[in-house]
């Protein structure tokens, strides 16, 4: 069973939702990320080294919402 964990950027107030599962990224090499208002909903996985190369651009401020 994957443990998921919303994101720090997720507001708390029902909007950008987005969490992920550390646990089985670390095992599986690829990341799974779903939307935590529809947890039995799709499940979007990412190979491991995007997910990292995404992350620092966000990070980085390479993407504006």
């Amino acid at each position: 069973m994957r443990r998921w964990v919303k994101s720090s950027y997720s507001d708390g107030e029902g909007g950008q939702c987005v969490e992920w599962a550390p646990g089985y990224a670390a095992t599986a090499r690829v990341v799974p990320v779903r939307d935590s208002k529809d947890p039995h909903g799709p499940t979007l996985t990412f190979e491991s080294t995007a997910w990292a190369a995404f992350i620092a651009g966000v990070k980085a401020g390479e993407f504006q919402g």
